[in-house]
Protein backbone atom coordinates (compact mmCIF):
# COMPACT_ATOMS: atom_id res chain seq x y z
CA UNK A 1 0.00 0.00 0.00
CA UNK A 2 1.34 3.41 -0.88
CA UNK A 3 1.55 6.45 1.34
CA UNK A 4 -1.21 8.24 -0.60
CA UNK A 5 -3.73 5.44 -0.08
CA UNK A 6 -2.99 5.36 3.65
CA UNK A 7 -3.46 9.11 3.96
CA UNK A 8 -6.80 8.98 2.13
CA UNK A 9 -7.95 6.10 4.29
CA UNK A 10 -7.13 8.14 7.40
CA UNK A 11 -9.05 11.14 6.12
CA UNK A 12 -12.06 9.00 5.29
CA UNK A 13 -11.98 7.49 8.76
CA UNK A 14 -11.78 10.90 10.45
CA UNK A 15 -14.62 12.28 8.30
CA UNK A 16 -16.70 9.19 9.00
CA UNK A 17 -16.15 9.60 12.74
CA UNK A 18 -16.99 13.31 12.44
CA UNK A 19 -20.28 12.43 10.75
CA UNK A 20 -21.09 9.74 13.30
CA UNK A 21 -20.47 12.12 16.19
CA UNK A 22 -22.70 14.77 14.60
CA UNK A 23 -25.37 12.13 14.04
CA UNK A 24 -25.20 11.07 17.68
CA UNK A 25 -25.62 14.70 18.73
CA UNK A 26 -28.71 14.92 16.52
CA UNK A 27 -30.23 11.75 17.97
CA UNK A 28 -29.56 12.95 21.51
CA UNK A 29 -31.16 16.29 20.63
CA UNK A 30 -34.29 14.51 19.39
CA UNK A 31 -34.43 12.41 22.55
CA UNK A 32 -33.88 15.43 24.76
CA UNK A 33 -36.50 17.49 22.97
CA UNK A 34 -39.06 14.68 22.86
CA UNK A 35 -38.84 13.44 26.43
CA UNK A 36 -37.70 16.35 28.54
CA UNK A 37 -39.77 19.50 28.79
CA UNK A 38 -37.58 22.55 29.10
CA UNK A 39 -38.68 26.06 29.88
CA UNK A 40 -36.52 27.92 27.38
CA UNK A 41 -35.80 27.36 23.72
CA UNK A 42 -32.21 26.83 22.57
CA UNK A 43 -30.45 29.74 20.87
CA UNK A 44 -27.93 28.83 18.22
CA UNK A 45 -24.71 30.83 18.79
CA UNK A 46 -26.69 32.98 21.24
CA UNK A 47 -28.36 34.67 18.24
CA UNK A 48 -30.78 32.40 16.41
CA UNK A 49 -33.74 31.19 18.47
CA UNK A 50 -34.79 27.62 17.74
CA UNK A 51 -38.12 26.07 18.69
CA UNK A 52 -38.12 24.01 21.90
CA UNK A 53 -39.05 20.87 19.97
CA UNK A 54 -37.21 17.67 19.20
CA UNK A 55 -36.06 19.05 15.83
CA UNK A 56 -34.96 22.34 17.39
CA UNK A 57 -32.78 20.57 19.94
CA UNK A 58 -31.45 18.19 17.29
CA UNK A 59 -30.46 21.11 15.04
CA UNK A 60 -28.87 22.89 17.98
CA UNK A 61 -26.84 19.84 18.98
CA UNK A 62 -25.75 18.98 15.46
CA UNK A 63 -24.68 22.49 14.48
CA UNK A 64 -22.94 23.13 17.79
CA UNK A 65 -20.97 19.88 17.64
CA UNK A 66 -20.22 20.31 13.92
CA UNK A 67 -18.74 23.76 14.48
CA UNK A 68 -17.04 22.85 17.76
CA UNK A 69 -15.28 19.87 16.19
CA UNK A 70 -15.06 21.22 12.66
CA UNK A 71 -12.92 24.27 13.39
CA UNK A 72 -10.11 22.31 15.12
CA UNK A 73 -10.37 19.62 12.43
CA UNK A 74 -9.94 22.21 9.67
CA UNK A 75 -6.96 23.64 11.54
CA UNK A 76 -5.35 20.20 11.75
CA UNK A 77 -5.94 19.62 8.02
CA UNK A 78 -4.47 23.01 7.14
CA UNK A 79 -1.41 22.54 9.31
CA UNK A 80 -0.75 18.98 8.14
CA UNK A 81 -0.94 20.01 4.49
CA UNK A 82 1.32 22.97 5.14
CA UNK A 83 3.87 20.84 6.98
CA UNK A 84 3.77 18.24 4.18
CA UNK A 85 4.45 20.99 1.63
CA UNK A 86 7.37 22.39 3.63
CA UNK A 87 8.78 18.89 4.18
CA UNK A 88 8.57 18.17 0.45
CA UNK A 89 10.35 21.47 -0.32
CA UNK A 90 13.10 20.59 2.13
CA UNK A 91 13.68 17.26 0.44
CA UNK A 92 13.94 18.89 -3.01
CA UNK A 93 16.84 21.14 -2.01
Amino acid sequence: MTETQTRLDGRRFVLLMYGVIIGIAGVLGVVLGAFITMGSAPRLFFLIPLPPTALGFAAYGMVTVAVGLGIPLLLVIYLSERLDTETARGKDT
